[in-house]
């Protein structure tokens, strides 16, 4: 089909109509326009193929033998519109097709996986691809669909969609609490050994109340993946920052414990992140609130 031909799809419909009904009047009623708009469709469709299509006189209408061949066209063409609105139609309601989505490793080992599974058996059209990394991706140059992530939203451009609560603590294994002490103000976490996530030896940690408190800590440990940093908290070898969805089973068994908990550092909610809300493909739109709701049942972390 041409650029042409697209261009003129509501000519070529009324073409057939006039065909099938048999004159301008009697397509003009079906399909409820003025006889003049039929006309006028009709003289535009001729004027931009340069043949006539319809003989027409005052008694009566007959295909041109290059009307006859066009008309043949004409239908198959429309037949392929119709199947391809009716392909899209499904796809608007179907969960299936490729679902890739990126999150955190820890998160994505422990939790997202799982429950991807749980909605792949839901959806046996669909097949999801998960990618593990603690580095922010974007999503328009990796092809995601979508990404878990925690805290507020940087990119404005972004769509983020809250899906669980979330918060972070500091931990160490009480190996280390018994060979090194436990911190009794942020201050001091500047004299111990301190594990962080990122590529720099340095960090702020920050802790909320009537008054914010930074401070500032150097690294003993550094590592580019967080459960590697969570290996070595549990390892006895420092004090991690980490989300309670990642240490807090740990905590409950005595596995690590809670540093400063009586300072609250701040919130990083769970969201889901992704590049646009129109058109949104079921897919995605079905999985995020699938994931949302699964998460939020697992959620057991509210005394902080």
């Amino acid at each position: 089909m041409t650029v042409t031909m697209i261009d003129n799809l509501p000519n070529l419909v009324t073409f057939v109509r006039v065909v099938s009904a048999g004159s301008l009047s009697a397509a003009a009623r079906e399909l409820d326009l003025s006889l003049a708009v039929i006309s006028k469709r009709l003289a535009q469709l001729e004027e931009s193929l340069g043949v006539r299509l319809i003989q027409r006189t005052t008694r009566r209408q007959t295909l041109t033998e290059e009307g006859v061949l066009f008309h043949q066209q004409v239908l198959r063409i429309l037949a392929e519109v119709e199947q391809a609105e009716t392909l899209m139609s499904r796809r608007r309601e179907a969960v299936s097709g490729l679902l890739r989505v990126s999150a955190p490793g820890a998160l994505g080992r422990q939790w997202i996986a799982p429950i991807m599974a749980d909605f792949q058996q839901l959806h046996p059209q669909l097949t999801v691809q998960l990618d593990l990394t603690d580095v922010v991706v974007d999503l328009l140059d990796s092809s995601l669909d979508m990404a878990v992530r925690f805290g507020s939203l940087a990119d404005s451009s972004m769509i983020a969609r809250p899906l669980a609560p979330n918060y972070r603590v500091l931990c160490a294994a009480p190996a280390y609490i018994e060979r090194y002490g436990a911190p009794t103000q942020p201050d001091d976490l500047s004299r111990h050994r301190c594990i962080l996530i990122g590529d720099q030896p340095r960090a702020e940690w920050r802790f909320e109340g009537n008054d914010s408190i930074g401070v500032r800590v150097t690294g003993s440990l550094i590592t580019n993946d967080g459960a590697a940093a969570h290996a070595w908290a549990l390892h006895g070898v420092g004090i991690a920052l980490k989300s309670i969805w990642d240490v807090g089973d740990d905590i409950a068994s005595g596995r690590l414990q809670r540093i400063l908990p009586g300072y609250s550092m701040p919130a990083a909610p769970l969201h889901a992140l992704y590049p646009h809300n129109r058109h949104l493909a079921p897919r995605v739109r079905v999985f995020v609130e699938f994931l949302g709701q699964r998460l939020r049942e697992a959620w057991r972390w509210d005394k902080r």
